[in-house]
């Protein structure tokens, strides 16, 4: 199946490019981002350090 995309083909092949390109962007980052939180909290979780939505009401000093 054969489409033509007329005079304007150069612009609609470089925006579907662009965005393509921009979400594989955001991806990546949000990959990254989610393995350093990650490497972070196990960091904090080997050093002792506790969460504070772990208490209820009722532990509060």
């Amino acid at each position: 199946m054969t489409m033509s995309l007329g005079p304007y083909a150069s612009f609609i092949v470089t925006s579907y490019a662009a965005a393509a390109i921009v979400v594989a962007i955001l991806i990546g980052w949000v990959v990254l981002d989610y393995r350093n939180q990650a490497r972070r909290l196990r960091e904090l979780d080997r050093s002792g350090v506790t969460r504070r939505s772990g208490r209820s009401a009722v532990d509060t000093p």
